[in-house]
């Protein structure tokens, strides 16, 4: 894209930040006495569609889960798998080898691993694989190809003809029946597009991946319910399954955002398009290991989160979508966005001014619904553990590892405001382990 769409997400951004900075320091300095009630309303008004959201997923299991259900063989569709590998020589081979494993009619089932442009072993062992596996189809893009995993994937639909597509990371691992239980999903709900429900392989190794695995059950549960009360759902990059056609008819996958399954989210939304949430059978994945990967993975995920709204924020709310979408959107983006860094100016300024925080309520309702959804997803009944062994003390303690958000969100807004940076995609290593 042109220079000038990335300076118009830089002025949204900075717009954006200075929002968030009046809201913060007008009442510190102008005294509002109805100002405390007022925040008292919105705080219920959080908590009382959040636990509607998160109740929604009471009758889940009954609802949306199709283990019973069945689609035999012909009916099944082509399915294509695709995958974007750069530098993966630690998982490529169990990754490509458990693939030819699904149980999956063989005549029906393209996998496709892009080699975007590696300079470890990956191509070796793919070279290597290919052999082994007749019907492995590998493409290769030049290091320089840009685009990153989106482009690799724009790229390798020129090849592709199957009716949907599997979209993969390449750590990703799937039970043996996934496919056609996800296809019997898809049956029972006419969806457009599904997102599996993501889950850590490697939840004990630390607390760090045991905070994510929670994390990712509590999104699950977030997703479930707002699919259910708003017709709101997001994809997750690992585990979408999409109906070619629908993927065409948007646009195919956006080059100029750091997280494409966001972005096309949205797109998908503003053309009517449904996307299904599947808590079981999961994709499995690993969580990231340590706390220099974990904030450089969230800040590419909050950077990707704040340029899909800047990018069709005027789209959302055109007629587009209905009003309780409209609702839902702004609820989580306050969530998600505002509140972070609202919560950050507050903290400054009632240091400074010697004052007492004014959005506390907020931010206190806000983590009392995460710590709700954390436990619920930590309990619920799952094919893969959510954690090793779920208690009430994990649970707590957790909540304090999601307050990462309150610095990545600012950091990241100030710096999308004042540095005219493009597009750079940061590879998450993965370890086989």
């Amino acid at each position: 894209m042109s220079d000038g769409f990335y300076k118009n997400r830089r002025l949204k951004s900075s717009i954006f930040l200075i929002v968030c900075f009046l809201v913060t320091i007008i009442p510190h300095l102008y005294k509002f006495e109805a100002l405390f009630y007022f925040i008292l309303i919105i705080s219920f008004v959080i908590v009382f569609y959040g636990l509607i959201v998160i109740s929604r997923n009471f009758k889940r299991n009954k609802i949306s889960n199709c283990n019973t259900g069945k689609v035999s063989n012909k009916e099944l569709p082509v399915l294509d798998i695709l995958v974007a590998a750069r530098d993966e020589e630690n998982v490529i081979a169990r990754l490509v080898e458990r693939l030819f494993n699904l149980d999956y009619p063989t005549n029906k089932l393209n996998i496709y691993i892009i080699d975007d442009g590696s300079s470890d072993n990956t191509p070796l062992i793919l070279d290597r694989l290919s052999r082994q596996f007749e019907k492995l189809k590998v493409i290769s893009r030049s290091p320089n190809a840009g685009g990153g995993k989106s482009g690799a994937l724009n790229y390798a639909l020129k090849f592709t003809h199957g009716e949907w597509l599997l979209v993969l990371d390449a750590d990703a691992q799937l039970k043996q029946d996934s496919l056609k239980r996800l296809f019997s999903f898809v049956e029972e709900g006419d969806w457009s597009a599904v997102q599996l429900r993501k889950s850590v392989t490697n939840i004990s190794k630390n607390f760090l991946t045991s905070c994510q695995s929670m994390e990712m059950a509590m999104d699950a549960i977030f997703q479930y319910g707002r699919l259910s009360v708003a017709g709101v759902s997001e994809l997750r990059g690992n585990g979408q399954l999409i109906k070619k056609e629908t993927l065409l008819a948007c646009g195919s996958f956006n080059e100029d955002t750091v997280t494409d399954d966001l972005d096309l989210s949205l797109r998908l939304l503003l053309s009517k398009s449904r996307i299904g949430i599947l808590w079981d059978p999961p994709v499995m994945e690993e969580a990231v290991e340590n706390l220099s990967a974990l904030l450089a993975q969230r800040q590419r995920w909050a950077e990707g989160g704040l340029q899909r709204f800047f990018d069709y924020g005027d789209q959302l709310f055109t007629n587009k979508i209905d009003y309780i979408q409209k609702f839902d959107l702004t609820y989580f983006f306050i969530l998600q966005y505002a509140l972070p860094i609202i919560s950050i100016f507050d903290l400054v300024f009632s240091i400074a001014l010697l004052d007492s925080p004014i959005y506390w309520p907020i931010s206190f309702t806000a983590f009392t619904l995460s710590g709700i959804a954390f436990w619920y997803g930590s309990s619920c009944k799952s094919e893969v553990p959510v954690l090793q062994k779920s208690n009430f003390l994990m649970v707590f303690v957790s909540l304090f590892y999601l307050s990462h958000w309150f610095l990545v969100i600012p950091w990241v807004t100030l710096k999308m405001s004042i540095f005219p940076k493009k597009i750079l995609w940061r590879k998450t290593l993965h370890t086989g382990v």
